[in-house]
C-alpha cells in the first residue's frame, strides 16, 4: 500500500528500515550544516512532530454571534486528558489513549456528548491528530463559529509499539484484538468515565490511511454501535500479513469492507448508518475508494465519497479535517 511499511514476520521489512534511516539521516545533516549539533536535533525533532507543518494554533476570537447579535465570539479551548485504559481484549495491555473534551464540558455537568473515535495511522500515533492534525483547537474554533456542535474526541493507540503494523483488527496471535479493544473494551472505559451519549446515534469512529481502514472494518463488523463512519484515504481490502491474518482466506475477506459489506447491507440500510469517505485523486488506494462507493450505492447503504487533488499525506488529512468533523457534528446526535 501506498505510505504504508512493509512487515516481515512482526517487523518493518530491512529495505524500509533502511530507507527511513536515510530519510533521517539526509534531513540530520541538512540541518547540521545549517546549524550545528544543537539545532540540527531541534529541527529534526521538530519536523517529526509536525510533519512540515506549522505548529497547530487557536484564534482568541472568530467572527460569529454572540448574544447582542453579529460581533467577535471568544474561542474557548477544548481540554486534553492522557488516560490509559486496560483491555483483556489485549491480554491486560494498558492502552495509551487521548481524550480531548470539547469546549464547554467542565462548565456544563448536565450535559451529554456525541464522541467521535480517531483511529491513526500506520507508522504513527494518537498525537498526531494534536501535533500534525490540531484537532484540538480545529474544534475549539469551529464550536465559537458556530460550524459544529462539541464533540468528545477519542484516540487510542493501535499497536504494542511504534513498528508494530496491527491493522485495528483482531490478529490470530492471543491477546493481539485490536477490533475488540475499541469496539469493547474502549467504548465502555469511554462511556463509564465521561458524560457521553451511548447508542449508535451519539457514536462515531473515523481514521486516516489504515485508521480509515479500520474504522470502516469495526463499523462494519459491529452494525448497530456506531452511527457514523468515517475513512480519509482508507482502504477497502485486507492487507495480507501472516502476524495478523495467517493466510487464512476467510479472515481476509472478514477483514476486507469491500467483501464483507455485502453481509452486513441490510443492517446498515435499517440502523441508517452512515458512511463517509474521501481519497486523493492521486492516491494509489483511489481506485478501491470509487469501487467501494459503486458498490454502497448498489446496496443502497447511505453515503457520501468525494475526491479532493492531492495523494496520501497529511497535507490533505489536514486540509479537511474541518469538514470531516462538521460532517461528524451534522450526523451525530447531541444531548
Amino acid at each position: 500500500m501506498p505510505q504504508r511499511w512493509r512487515i516481515r514476520n512482526g517487523r518493518v521489512a530491512a529495505p524500509v528500515r533502511r530507507r527511513l534511516a536515510a530519510a533521517l539521516l539526509i534531513m540530520f545533516s541538512t540541518a547540521l550544516t545549517v546549524t550545528g549539533v544543537t539545532g540540527a536535533v531541534r529541527y529534526v525533532s521538530t519536523f517529526w512532530l509536525y510533519r512540515g507543518f506549522s505548529a497547530p494554533s487557536m484564534p482568541s476570537s472568530v467572527a460569529g454571534r454572540g448574544p447582542g447579535g453579529p460581533g467577535r465570539v471568544r474561542v474557548v479551548p477544548a481540554s486534553l486528558q492522557k488516560i490509559s485504559v486496560a483491555s483483556p481484549a489485549l491480554g491486560g495491555h494498558r492502552d495509551t489513549v487521548y481524550v480531548v473534551l470539547p469546549p464547554g464540558y467542565a462548565s456544563n455537568p448536565g450535559q451529554s456528548y456525541p464522541v467521535l473515535y480517531l483511529l491513526h495511522g500506520f507508522p504513527g500515533s494518537p498525537s498526531n491528530f494534536l501535533t500534525v492534525g490540531g484537532v484540538e483547537d480545529i474544534e475549539a474554533t469551529l464550536v465559537a463559529e458556530g460550524l459544529m456542535k462539541p464533540i468528545i474526541l477519542v484516540m487510542p493507540t493501535g499497536a504494542f509499539s511504534f513498528l508494530a503494523d496491527e491493522e485495528w483488527a483482531d490478529g490470530v496471535r492471543k491477546g493481539n484484538s485490536w477490533e475488540t479493544f475499541v469496539a469493547r473494551d474502549l467504548v465502555s472505559a469511554i462511556d463509564a468515565r465521561y458524560r457521553t451519549m451511548t447508542g449508535a446515534s451519539g457514536r462515531g469512529i473515523a481514521g486516516l490511511s489504515e485508521g480509515g481502514y479500520g474504522a470502516l472494518n469495526i463499523g462494519l463488523h459491529h452494525p448497530g454501535e456506531f452511527g457514523l463512519l468515517e475513512s480519509w484515504s482508507g482502504y477497502m481490502m485486507a492487507d495480507n500479513i501472516p502476524a495478523i491474518f495467517d493466510h487464512d482466506r476467510g479472515l481476509l475477506r472478514y477483514n476486507s469492507p469491500a467483501k464483507w459489506v455485502v453481509s452486513v447491507a441490510p443492517q446498515l440500510r435499517a440502523d441508517r448508518t452512515y458512511i463517509w469517505f474521501y481519497c486523493g485523486t492521486s492516491d494509489e488506494l483511489a481506485v478501491q475508494n470509487r469501487a467501494f462507493s459503486t458498490e454502497l450505492a448498489a446496496l443502497g447503504v447511505t453515503h457520501y465519497f468525494f475526491e479532493r487533488p492531492g495523494t496520501h499525506n497529511w497535507r490533505l488529512w489536514r486540509e479537511l479535517m474541518p469538514r470531516a468533523l462538521i460532517t461528524a457534528s451534522e450526523q451525530l446526535g447531541h444531548g
